[in-house]
């Protein structure tokens, strides 16, 4: 299809982005967003803050705030961080703030409470007897009765990804006063997810999700679907739209309206370059547009469970063609152990930080897509980080540039030398097909949203160019044979403008720093000018260092209590 609505998972507003963040969903987000665009089709990429929600209460008490207040801050500033690394959403809106959300969140809630898919009963919740206040989700942590991971939160644990509840969530503790949480009665709308078991069955079939996702859920399933709580004790949120004396001061759970946001999002959009909020029925009801959404694997259950049911419940939105999950990034210090990114922990790298010191972005996107954590867990090393950036971008790429567009100029001109196809020996013919057969790799693997595997390729093309330059010698040809050495050249420049468009997804800035010393303008660039190589118009223009050297002092954090 050429169209595609692209969504990121709305960031809690409670805090600032770190790495984990970054490559969990947004950057792999990016990469496919302007890979679909270089190849022509259209794609609107929608994204923005989820405020509602016990986090944001929390951290509004910790700071002295107004959850509306802590909600605009960080969703303000994470816009900031998003925009420091490349990454541009067609709109970024708030669960709070964009005028449409309320509205669509309730709609849906009684779309299907009208259709039977609601049940009120009354529970069994967490309560603190020091606060005379229940504790729903974030509001309590405890030890999962799954897998005995320890400190998790009351609604899902982090370590095995089960849901939680209070029959599963053992010596549980109010987040509030540090408490032991008794338990009390209370009466909340359940939805029954059983009767979307066999929907969600079907898609999880058709659609495109990674091997670990569709195991998962697949596990999920094979013990049946039950009812779950939609609805919260909180006066922060989105009001139950009922006229019920038992809903008054209640809320809808947060992951209830969070993925709705998608929507009302996309509305806000519409709005804005349509001039028509209901065009957003084209990209969420038409069955020429696909959706895909982007997600960390915390998320899984919700994405690829719960929201599926939702809108099969509905049953006027098309389910999602694909869902893809990237599984948790750790971090590991140098002579550390590995452990969770927290900010508890005083060891996360913060993007705002990390942009400050005058990090690359370029750089970091590099190192989060070669290490992503597509199909397993891994492990962000800020050490890591400095040495493939030193080694693989300033060395293999920025190097093999910098020697053949400066030899260029200074043996031959800033006009390049064109290729001449009856004087191409076999190396130059097998090097040469070396960029169809990327193309086609990369291309591939792009359209299954698999962006360490895709840079995987293109870096092991750039390795085949400094081989073949080293092979070939135009410092030593130039003495004996300038036609071999202008031949040479022209092969690598047409190499070097295959970089510069295969990158662009990847590396916008450097990509758009190296076509402009070839003076190929990125306005129109398109996914198959890779391929044209000269028929571009290359003129070399001004040599710059495309990528700098790290030393691992310059932006390192310093961790707290060290």
């Amino acid at each position: 299809m050429n169209r595609l609505l692209v969504t990121a998972a709305l960031p809690y507003s409670n805090g600032r982005l770190h790495v984990g963040h970054i490559a969990g969903c947004f950057l792999p987000a990016d990469i496919f967003v302007r890979f679909e665009r270089m190849r022509g089709k259209e794609v609107r990429f929608v994204c923005g803050s989820d405020d509602h929600g016990v986090a944001i209460k929390i951290t509004a008490e910790k700071e002295g705030k107004t959850p509306a207040e802590v909600a605009k801050f960080y969703s303000d500033h994470q816009e900031q961080d998003f925009a420091g690394l490349g990454i541009h959403f067609d709109v970024y809106g708030s669960t709070s703030r964009t005028k449409y959300h309320f509205g669509r969140s309730q709609q849906f809630f009684m779309s299907l409470f009208e259709k039977g898919y609601f049940e009120k009963k009354k529970s069994e919740q967490f309560y603190d007897e020091s606060k005379g206040a229940f504790l729903p989700d974030r509001y309590v942590k405890g030890t999962c009765g799954y897998c005995d991971a320890t400190d998790q939160y009351g609604d899902q644990c982090e370590n095995c990804g089960k849901v939680l509840d209070v029959s599963t969530l053992k010596d549980a503790v109010s987040v509030l006063s540090g408490s032991k949480a008794t338990i009390r009665e209370t009466t909340h709308w359940f939805i029954d997810l059983s009767k979307s078991q066999s929907v969600v069955e079907e898609w999880l079939k058709s659609s495109e999700v990674r091997d670990h996702t569709r195991k998962y859920v697949s596990g999920l399933l094979s013990t049946g679907l039950v009812q779950r709580s939609m609805t919260r004790d909180l006066d922060w949120g989105i009001p139950v739209p009922l006229d019920d004396p038992e809903a008054a001061g209640k809320v809808l759970y947060v992951w209830f309206d969070a993925p709705i946001g998608y929507i009302s999002n996309t509305e806000e959009l519409c709005e804005e370059r349509d001039g028509d909020s209901e065009k957003y029925v084209d990209w969420w009801k038409s069955k020429d547009c696909s959706i895909y959404h982007f997600i960390g694997e915390d998320n899984t259950i919700f994405h690829c469970v719960i929201w599926i049911a939702m809108l099969a419940a509905e049953g006027s939105y098309q389910l999602p063609t694909g869902v893809f999950v990237n599984q948790y990034l750790n971090i590991q210090f140098p002579d550390k152990e590995a452990e969770k990114i927290s900010k508890s922990r005083g060891n996360a790298v913060w993007i705002g930080d990390y942009l400050e010191k005058g990090g690359s972005p370029d750089s970091l996107r590099y190192y989060l897509t070669a290490i992503a954590p597509e199909r397993a867990r891994s492990i962000f090393k800020p050490d890591d980080l400095v040495q493939r950036n030193n080694t693989d971008l300033a060395n293999v790429i920025g190097n093999f540039v910098n020697r053949i567009l400066s030899f260029t100029k200074k043996h031959v001109g800033d006009t390049s030398p064109q290729i001449n196809e009856q004087k191409l020996e076999d190396t130059d013919r097998e090097f040469r097909a070396l960029r169809k057969s990327t193309h086609g790799t990369v291309t591939e693997l792009l359209e299954g949203a698999q962006t360490k595997g895709a840079l995987e390729a293109i870096m092991e093309y750039a390795r085949a160019c400094n081989k073949y330059v080293d092979d070939m010698a135009p410092w030593a040809t130039r003495k004996t044979d300038m036609a071999r050495t202008e031949l040479t050249l022209a092969v690598a420049i047409e190499a070097i403008a295959f970089l510069g468009v295969m990158l662009n997804p990847f590396l916008p800035f450097a990509s758009e720093k190296l076509l402009r010393m070839l003076s190929i303008s990125v306005d129109a660039l398109s996914w198959d000018d890779a391929l044209k190589g000269h028929e571009l118009g290359i003129t070399l223009g001004e040599t710059e260092i495309l990528f700098s050297k790290m030393e691992l002092s310059d932006w390192i954090p310093e961790r707290e209590g060290e």
